[in-house]
């Protein structure tokens, strides 16, 4: 390798070998549904079904495969906010040797617990990868152990390139890749495969607009999509990206909670945050084209208790769900009365809570807030106005 060019392509196929048999070649789906929402032929790269369910491994096995005997002796420590620990200690397992993760203290679960399962030892600190970054570099300077990096390393992007290999013949009339940017990582290893086998392909980055560094934007904030919240560029993928990406565009947390709920719904994929930036900058209309673009979901890893707040934002955003403050007589029956008469417009009541003390509302009067079940914006709407029809107050919460 040519230290600060990043990997050739002679590095990359020569990681695609080390990979055989370990990373799985994830399908790419056309999506109908996708296509006719974009108005192009959209195809998504489920990376979600990956092992340890991201694109990480390929760039994790792909490191600890070329250590020396004595680097194994001496282990491997990473930071990171799920993925790459999860993908390290997979990998660590697998060459039967000894991985500790740093990873943020509010990193989800969901990975923390895949990680040490994988039988690695953990480290929670800081509020972000780049806090875990600083816990990880000491140990290796202090233990020996070798620090794999998520992204700045030649190593691992060759591993991420491999997938840039597989969509090149899973696609070969591939117009536009977007792929997600964290640190960078992935989408550099693809645009130097894409370079040196289909260099007119366009190639788009992704980030989250509370954490776009790559994209202009701010530098910190919180994210659903926590797997890409890296608030510094690499200092090798930095300008590998400035080289090889068409451009680099950020996405709202809206637009990403819609693609993860649209994803799950329509796709049967279950993607998360990092995942879905792909197909939320195609379907808010940021990228260009009329060709086939292929999406890279990254990782399927969410917490499950994000998901579900995460799918009942999503819902409420489509008029799925309706929550809404009336005001009614505090006497028996009246209750009854107004869910019999909602039940006529066939929405479904998910729960009823009465407010009485502190409510600035006559002593004999009880409020009342509902949340129900609907089709659609416009099913809301005609709930809304038979409530009023029917002479209650009513006011929209959702």
């Amino acid at each position: 390798m040519t230290r600060g060019t990043g990997p050739t392509l002679s590095d990359i196929q020569a990681a695609r070998k080390r990979l055989e048999g370990t990373a799985r070649v994830t399908p790419l789906y056309g999506s109908e549904t996708f296509s006719r929402f974009a108005g192009r032929p959209v195809h998504l790269k489920a990376e979600n079904l990956q092992r340890t369910g991201s694109f990480k491994v390929r760039g994790a096995y792909n490191k600890i495969a070329t250590l020396t005997d004595a680097e194994r002796a001496a282990g491997v420590v990473t930071a990171s906010a799920g993925n790459h620990g999860q993908a390290v200690a997979w990998a660590a397992r697998q060459a039967g040797i000894a991985a500790t993760i740093h990873m943020p203290q509010d990193a989800p679960m969901t990975k923390i617990d895949a990680t040490r399962g994988y039988g690695a030892t953990i480290e929670l600190g800081g509020e972000m990868f780049d806090d875990a970054l600083a816990g990880a570099l000491e140990r290796a300077e202090s233990t020996g152990a070798t620090f794999i990096h998520a992204f700045d390393d030649e190593t691992v992007i060759a591993g991420q390139g491999t997938l840039g290999l597989e969509l090149v013949e899973q696609l070969p009339d591939v117009e536009t890749v977007i792929a997600a940017v964290g640190g960078g990582g992935l989408a550099s290893g693809i645009g130097l495969a894409l370079r040196e086998l289909r260099p007119e392909v366009k190639l788009i980055g992704v980030q989250a607009a509370a954490c776009a560094p790559f994209a202009g934007g701010r530098k910190r904030g919180f994210t659903i999509a926590d797997g890409i919240a890296v608030k510094s560029p690499g200092a090798l993928t930095a300008p590998l990206l400035a080289d090889l990406a068409e451009d680099i565009i950020a996405v709202s947390e809206e637009e990403i909670s819609a693609a993860i709920v649209l994803l799950l719904e329509r796709a049967k994929l279950l993607v998360e945050g990092a995942g879905a930036v792909t197909l939320a900058a195609l379907l808010s209309g940021q990228v260009a084209g009329d060709g086939p673009v292929a999406v890279i979901l990254s990782g399927g890893n969410i917490d499950p208790t994000l998901l579900i707040s995460v799918m009942r934002h999503g819902l409420t955003l489509e008029g799925r769900y309706l929550v809404v403050r009336s005001r009614m007589p505090d006497r028996p029956g009246e209750l009854l009365k107004l869910l019999a008469l909602v039940a006529k417009e066939r929405v479904n009541v998910l729960s009823v809570e009465h407010h009485r003390e502190g409510m600035h509302i006559p002593v004999s009067e009880t409020e009342v807030e509902l949340t129900l079940v609907t089709r659609d914006e416009e099913h809301c709407d005609a709930v809304l106005a038979a409530m009023r029809g029917w002479g209650y107050p009513v006011e929209r919460i959702t």
